[in-house]
């Protein structure tokens, strides 16, 4: 069984030009989950003046017509931003930081040993309160500032984040440099390193149109939990030439042709992609909603 982590309604929208409603966004999200979607990233609790198209999310929280089952997740920066999560029905917390210090500098104007220190004391504080938390560490297969990326320094980090509670970390190709061979291959080193049985998550970019032949190298790897936006969407603002996620309903449709099972209606996923696609009158990326 293979666990989507939809990510549309946060990193697929943040870098648009077109800044959605909180109506808006509010429809995304109950679009996708009538579809099928069981964890959504709704929503990151960042200053609106730096990144207005998250405004309001506490107003998109309380909107949600929720359905059982769904687990709705927000992504927290700082501890400012984690108070204002604690104070929301949000079922897990997502924690992120670069692992490189040129794009963490430029991301959240701090050094990595700084995020790394903030974020471990968050994830004791989030834990002690019994509420789940996933730690995303961005650039783990490259940075475009520093180029390549130390598996060592991906592996200490996630260390002290497991040390400090967490029990789920992403591995994030922020801007799409990552190959399916190096995926297998630290993906290969981190299971060695945690166990199997540990939850590991992928988080692909498609910079380099190389985005679900990474997701394939992960599932190979042994990989069940992948982020993906609807229609392709999403880039970082910090990031120079970033494109789109690796698009939701591409994954769907691949993993449904080889006889996987996700429990996603990939139509009803697809004319969710469509819809977004008039929202935010642009030509989205994905391919499955090119055929309708």
């Amino acid at each position: 069984m293979i666990h989507i982590c939809e990510v549309g309604p946060r990193d697929g929208l943040q870098n648009e030009k077109r800044h959605l409603s909180v109506q808006q966004r509010i429809e995304l999200i109950e679009r996708l989950m009538d579809s099928g979607i069981k964890k959504i990233e709704a929503v990151s609790f960042v200053n609106p003046k730096v990144v207005p198209q998250m405004s309001h999310p506490e107003e998109v929280l309380e909107g949600i017509n929720r359905k059982k089952g769904v687990v709705i997740a927000g992504l927290v920066l700082n501890p400012k931003g984690l108070e204002r999560a604690l104070d929301t029905e949000l079922d897990v917390i997502h924690f992120t930081l670069a692992v490189s210090d040129a794009f963490n500098l430029k991301n959240a104007r701090r050094t990595v040993e700084q995020s790394t220190a903030e974020i471990e004391d968050m994830i004791r504080t989030v834990t002690v309160q019994g509420k789940p938390c996933v730690a995303i560490l961005g650039t783990a297969f490259g940075c475009p500032f520093e180029g390549s990326i130390s598996e060592d320094r991906v592996l200490e980090i996630s260390e002290k984040f497991i040390k400090a509670g967490c029990r789920s970390i992403t591995l994030a190709d922020t801007t799409g440099l990552a190959n399916p061979l190096q995926v297998k291959n630290l993906v290969t080193r981190f299971f060695e390193t945690f166990g199997e049985n540990f939850e590991l998550g992928l988080h692909f970019h498609n910079t380099r149109g190389l985005g679900i032949s990474n997701v394939f190298a992960g599932y190979e790897s042994g990989v069940r939990h992948f982020d993906s936006s609807v229609g392709g969407t999403g880039g970082c603002p910090f990031a120079p030439k970033a494109v789109g996620n690796v698009c939701t309903e591409d994954i769907v449709n691949m993993f449904h042709s080889m006889g996987i099972e996700t429990g996603i209606n990939l139509e009803q996923l697809v004319s969710t992609a469509l819809w977004l696609e008039r929202q935010l009158d642009r030509r989205l990326d994905g391919m499955m909603m090119k055929l309708k």
